[in-house]
């Protein structure tokens, strides 16, 4: 028996939590410790010992350790028991690990004995929220108890006055028709012999509340709805079977009104329980065979923050600051009289010193409680959420910092990705990603937390999807989403702008957001490893690739229609975020070429031949429409701009020579930017990887660094704490963009942190679900040090460079069951490594001080080109860096002469003033020896 390995981290399917299961036959997966560097897994065993009966095992041999299949019969409803594993290796095996629970679910439409009920009456969404509930008499001691639960609208529960669970905005948001979800709760401890008061308030929330920005309310129903089944085992043996039905009782709560976007006014003096005022309850018919268990985890408050200040507005509001632009809602403790009310409003900004509320356009954002005069009393809504860095308070006279704190409010998915460089400013934009993602992963992966929309929006999440799946385990939380996406795709295959669809257009077919399902099923593949959600999402995938090559023509170039394009390119104007740059006939075909490439690689692994033929013939067709009609023989693409290039660079869609030249023209618009970002939701994520594909690792660098308007610096320049929507969400004198679509918490544009990981950092995944690893990190931009670390499905990996003293140093961190090749740079060999930890401690490469001789000499050398545009702009020449680099724009081949030519025509007349003899000095002009620059 070797002590050397050992089997850590065993987990089923991709839950946390294993109370519940939805599966009969779930996955398992594990990590393996060990520090024999020749371990390797040969086989396993499985110890599966079902409650009350005897232990099984099952013994594989295979390698696999990342959710491998079930191998036993399989579960039943409700069945509990313990599994163990073993694995087998080269070495010896392992003992088997820990034992972990697991307990399956209700998985069958027979097992529910409760029905849906509705408060007598119903009432609307603008009425108080109803409490249902129900006594009920227990006559043993209780063994053990499950209560299942779900709602339409939300629900709390309680028993006994015990609040059940953590979880907030239950049952959360799904595809209410096709899929709802149920949450399986242990509440043994909760009841007691006797008389138990069983009781759920219940909210409006996503199925009733208000949506969208057209004011739709009632979208999925007029009743709100609670189905409870509470299940007890007593200790002599006998079973007992609660459930909602015709027998319950309903009262109205102190929760006055509550909608998602609008706040929640509460009545503190009404309690939140039921009183002996109880109207009756009314059955509802609902087909319950659309219940599912949760396949990722729930929301939760997941951290609190203290206030950072408290402080008056310019107008004398009361304003507290929380430091973080996050997503939840205030707790805050007064003391006041019976009646008194107090107002809390929420906003991301502030503008000119006062609550920035415009960007929530029409969600009031706002919560009100009256307060009861008993004494201290905490105010805190239950079936809201806002995003908000500030709140304004009314009410009180004075507030302290201790009176307020923030929950934060989002799906408790596990974090499983860092990353940290020399550059605090990098660091900072890497923070503001991770905190777009927590508030807008609130149980569906929506675009902003603010305002009157707060939607699925499929463009956003395939383009951030594979920067979500490094940061935080997304498995279980994106399948359930994908889920939702085929049953709502409509049958030609058309794909809604958002999932669950809420807008309902006829025919929404638009590239990049249609893509979502063809893309995200494959990013899970690729970082977890996930070949069923390739299998489940497979017809949904197909169905789009029909749909849109239905729309090409026959050359395959898909062209008119509406399109959402390079959306929120920054040239386009605040009213009109679809005017980009790039042709959208050309972003659509391109699309087209990558969606059809995806779903025939799917089909081959698969082992669908036929389907991988078929596919494989549509990206053909449309490859060849996109060079004939978009692409020149020099590579030049139709509407010259970088998401084009991007697109054809990074998904290969150019000739080799093509690429060449599109790779240099790429680096001409970059250059001709003055390294501003230029580039929409489409071009945004791909750019960095195009430079680095055609060797211009730099360029990256400079645009990656840019702290001028538009880049992803300038919003830390600005304080952000969150990804903006816009790339100018708020301009530089402090006013927020005019625009009628700005928000402050919105991921899609964080998509870069991709590259930091993968490029920069180095890491990167080569086989599904880190199984071989890639690690090639590219030093440069003036970074001394970076590092990244993954939780994989294998375990911790990590990249940890730095640079210093004319020596590179590089630590890789590989677990068991994975490989690494590594790339050290300059070199295109790479070193083949194992599980362990390895270094390496080489010469740096030292970059050659190349001559200074042409306009492009200058924009490449950076310390040069900040002197030049900074003498510029001091002395009014210009008001930014990036119009000098404009006007440059067609001289990049020119004499350094170039840049004082174009730098005097901006004079007056008169002599030649000492700012131009100063940059003449600095590029050498006249004298024949350039001023040193740091």
């Amino acid at each position: 028996m070797s002590q050397t390995a050992s089997v850590d981290s065993l987990q089923i399917e991709h839950r946390a939590d294993t109370l519940g299961l939805g599966t009969a036959r779930p996955r398992l997966s594990w990590t393996i410790s060990t520090d024999a560097a020749d371990w390797r897994q040969t086989g396993y065993e499985v110890e599966y010992s079902p409650a009350g009966g005897q232990a099984h095992t099952a013994r594989v041999d295979s390698t696999e350790q990342v959710l491998v299949p079930w191998p036993f019969e399989p579960l039943t409803s409700r069945e509990r028991g313990t599994l163990r594993v073993r694995a087998l290796g080269s070495a010896g095996q392992t003992e088997l690990s820990e034992p972990v629970a697991l307990e399956a679910g209700l998985l069958d439409p027979a097992d529910w004995q409760a029905r849906f009920i509705t408060p007598a009456g119903g009432g609307g969404h603008e009425d108080p929220a109803p409490i249902v509930f129900s006594d009920t008499e227990l006559s043993g001691e209780v063994a053990s108890a499950r209560l299942y639960v779900t709602a339409l609208g939300l629900y709390r529960f309680s028993i006994n006055g015990q609040r059940v669970g953590a979880e907030e905005l239950a049952p959360g948001w799904t595809s209410y028709s096709h899929r709802l979800r149920y949450q399986t709760f242990d509440v043994t401890d909760l009841l007691q012999t006797g008389t138990n008061r069983l009781e759920a308030i219940l909210g409006n929330g996503w199925y009733r509340g208000r949506l969208g920005w057209s004011d739709k309310f009632d979208l999925y129903g007029d009743r709100l709805g609670l189905l409870a089944q509470l299940e007890i085992s007593y200790a002599d043996g006998r079973t007992e079977v609660v459930g909602t039905d015709a027998s319950w009782s309903s009262c109205p709560s102190g929760i006055l009104f509550d909608d998602i976007y609008d706040g929640q006014r509460t009545d503190l003096r009404v309690p939140n329980t039921a009183g002996d005022a109880a109207a009756g309850v009314e059955v509802l018919d609902r087909d319950l065979s659309t219940l599912v268990a949760p396949e990722g985890p729930p929301v939760r408050i997941t951290e609190v923050l203290a206030a950072r200040s408290v402080d008056r507005s310019p107008s004398g509001k009361l304003l507290v600051d929380f430091g973080q632009n996050l997503v939840g809602w205030v707790r805050l403790k007064v003391s006041g009289q019976s009646g008194q009310e107090i107002t809390i409003r929420h906003a991301e900004v502030l503008e000119h010193g006062e609550l920035g509320v415009r960007p929530l356009r029409s969600a009031k954002a706002t919560d009100t409680f009256v307060l009861s005069g008993a004494g201290e009393e905490l105010l805190e809504p239950q079936f809201t959420f806002h995003g908000f860095r500030y709140v304004e308070v009314t009410g009180v006279d004075e507030l302290t910092a201790d009176q307020i704190e923030a929950a934060v409010l989002h799906s408790d998915l596990e974090r499983t990705g860092w990353f940290e460089s020399s550059d605090a400013d990098l660091n900072q934009l890497h923070a503001n990603v991770v905190w777009g993602m927590r508030g807008n992963f609130l149980d569906v992966p929506t675009d902003c937390p603010q305002r009157d929309e707060r939607l699925g929006w499929t463009g956003d999440i395939q383009v951030f999807s594979p920067t979500a799946s490094f940061l935080y385990d997304t498995a279980g939380f994106l399948s359930s989403w994908l889920k939702d996406l085929a049953v709502e795709q409509h049958p030609d295959g058309s794909v809604p702008f958002v999932i669950p669809d809420i807008i309902r257009s006829e025919a929404p077919a638009a590239a990049a957001w249609g893509d979502a399902a063809t893309v995200v099923p494959w990013v899970l593949y690729e970082r977890f490893g996930d070949m069923d959600v390739l299998r489940t999402q497979f017809a949904s995938m197909k169905r789009w690739v029909d749909k849109i090559s239905s729309l090409a023509g026959p050359d395959g170039v898909w062209a008119g229609g509406f399109q959402f394009g390079d959306w929120l390119d920054p040239i386009a104007p605040p009213d009109d975020p679809a005017a980009a740059q790039a042709d959208p006939d050309v972003v659509a075909t391109a699309h087209l070429v990558h969606s059809a490439q995806l779903v025939a690689r799917t089909a081959e692994l698969l082992g669908e031949d036929a389907d991988a033929a078929h596919y494989s013939e549509i990206a053909a067709r449309a490859l060849a429409g996109f060079d004939a009609e978009y692409v020149s023989a020099n590579g030049r693409v139709l509407s010259d701009c970088p998401t084009v290039y991007s697109l054809a660079l990074v998904w290969s869609l150019l000739s080799d020579e093509q690429r060449s030249r599109a790779g240099e023209r790429l680096a001409t618009l970059v250059r001709k930017a003055g390294f501003r970002v230029s580039t929409g939701f489409v071009g945004t994520p791909l750019i960095l990887d195009a430079l680095s594909e055609v060797g211009e690792d730099e360029l990256a660098y400079r645009l990656l660094l840019e702290k001028g308007c538009p880049s992803w610096l300038y919003p830390i320049t600005m304080g952000a704490t969150t990804i903006w929507e816009r790339w100018d969400s708020m301009l530089p004198d402090g006013s927020i963009n005019p625009g009628q679509m700005t928000s402050f918490n919105h991921y899609a544009l964080g998509a870069v942190a991709d590259w930091m990981h993968r490029r920069l950092a180095g890491l990167a995944p080569a086989a599904p679900g880190y199984r071989k690893i890639t690690v090639r990190p590219i030093p440069g931009g003036g970074l001394t040090w970076a590092k990244a670390s993954h939780r994989s499905p294998y375990g911790l990996v990590s990249v940890s460079w730095r640079r210093s003293d004319g020596r590179f140093n590089l630590d890789v961190t590989v677990p068991p069951g994975s490989t690494a090749e590594v790339f050290l740079p300059g070199s295109e060999t790479p070193e083949q490594v194992g599980h362990g930890s390895h270094s390496w401690n080489v010469a740096d490469r030292v970059e050659q001080e190349e001559p200074v001789e042409t306009v492009r000499d200058v924009l490449d050398h950076k310390p040069l080109w900040d002197s030049v545009t900074q003498i510029l702009i001091e002395h009014g020449v210009v008001d930014d860096a990036a119009q000098v680099a404009q006007q440059l724009g067609a001289v990049h081949d020119a004499p350094v002469e170039a840049i004082s030519v174009i730098a005097r025509r901006e004079m007056q007349g008169g002599d030649i003033p000492d700012y131009l003899k100063k940059i003449n000095n600095l590029l050498g002009i006249g004298s024949g020896e350039k001023e040193s620059v740091r």
